[in-house]
């Protein structure tokens, strides 16, 4: 009480004090005398000093005489049982089946391109064109000969069916016509592959040759084709896993490059263990509506192994360990709404995921824990709440 009035006291002079300084000030302002003005300037100087001093002074008591100010700082969290979730780290890499090279399957000049590098093309469209080499003549010959070949057959057929002519006759115009029929439908395949035709619905990633180059299957890179909708990442795991790992388990998927994180889940899981690295492949779909995933991109599975529901989970960092090697925390036990004691307490840990531990045996739902500034402190010590 005698503390209260003396601070009290203490700042009504200070005010009043202050006042009479800043009258006192205009006065000497308002003479327009520069060294009076100088001269009142240097006597402030030296009251402020002597004011600091005494301030500090008045703090040092106050810290003596208040006992809560030299309590240890803490920070608490109230534990609530949630879902603790542990997931197991696999490197990956993005791909895609719709990913290729378009080769020729004919010999000759490249005589056309007609498509450009980023187009969009379907399934089925025309992408170049390549020189038959007479190959067109030749069909058109065929075809006049399967034509006439069909007509003979015809009228042969149904001459045979009026018990005209020997069947001998009719078995030969028959033999004939399929013949030319097949070696039509051959050419007509073999004309069929100068034109290069897009596989699958994509975009041209590249266009490798060019026009007049003459190409040969097999041999001359023609285009790129990928198609960047159906996206996959395929990873190894480890075959200790292999009973924790299904089709539909769920996963977490990272790709630093993009500072991407998607969820999904396991469509395929290998049936081969890699006698290398005794590891198994496992593939995760990846949306990617944006277009921002690519081939061959880095990216970290994040696989669920393990899964708790109504866990007890605290941050890593209250927890510390004892010269036996237990792990303890400190309970927040309170006296009133900011100061309490520390309850040291021994635990039993379980996984670590994302710097949160889960507790399998010491606390309960309902405890607050001291996450920060415990490092240092003794079972039973009086605290201060920092939150």
């Amino acid at each position: 009480m005698k503390k209260l009035l003396y601070i009290s006291f203490l700042s009504i002079l200070l005010i009043s004090c202050g006042n009479s300084e800043e009258n006192s000030v205009d006065e000497v302002i308002a003479s327009q005398d520069l060294d009076q003005i100088r001269a009142k300037r240097v006597e402030l100087s030296k009251e402020q000093r002597d004011l600091a001093t005494k301030m500090e002074k008045l703090d040092a008591a106050i810290n003596d005489l208040d006992p809560s100010l030299r309590l240890a700082l803490v920070t608490t969290e109230i534990i609530r049982d949630t879902t603790f979730r542990h997931y197991t780290r696999v490197q990956g890499d993005v791909a895609t089946r719709e990913n290729i090279i378009i080769y020729p399957e004919f010999s000759g000049v490249l005589t056309r391109i007609l498509v450009s590098e980023g187009d969009r093309v379907n399934r089925g469209d025309l992408l170049a064109t390549i020189d038959d080499g007479g190959l067109s003549s030749q069909l058109a010959q065929l075809e006049a000969q399967a034509a006439l070949a069909k007509t003979t057959y015809e009228r042969q057929q149904r001459l045979w069916e009026q018990n005209i002519g020997s069947e001998i006759q009719f078995l030969e115009a028959q033999t004939t016509y399929q013949s030319a029929q097949n070696a039509v439908d051959q050419l007509r395949s073999q004309l069929g592959k100068t034109q290069v035709r897009a596989p699958f619905s994509g975009v041209i990633d590249e266009v490798i040759s060019d026009e007049g180059q003459v190409v040969s299957p097999g041999q001359n890179q023609l285009f790129r084709l990928v198609n960047l909708k159906n996206m996959y990442v395929q990873a190894s795991v480890p075959e200790t896993y292999l009973n924790q790992i299904q089709v539909g388990s769920e996963v977490i998927v990272e790709i630093s490059a993009i500072d991407k994180q998607y969820e999904g889940k396991v469509r395929q899981v290998g049936n081969f263990i890699n006698p290398n690295n005794r590891t198994f492949q496992i593939e995760v779909s990846l949306p990617n509506d944006e277009g921002m995933i690519k081939p061959n991109l880095i990216a970290t599975v994040k696989l669920n192994d393990y899964t708790a529901e109504d866990a007890t989970v605290i941050p890593e960092s209250a927890v510390y360990k004892n010269s036996m090697g237990e792990s303890l925390i400190y309970v927040f036990k309170p006296e009133n709404d900011s100061i309490g004691t520390a309850e040291r307490v021994i635990i039993d840990t379980g996984y670590k995921q994302d710097n949160r531990v889960e507790v399998l045996e010491g606390i309960q739902s309902g405890d607050e824990v001291i996450v920060e500034g415990g490092r240092n402190l003794r079972d039973g010590q009086r605290v201060k709440l920092r939150n």
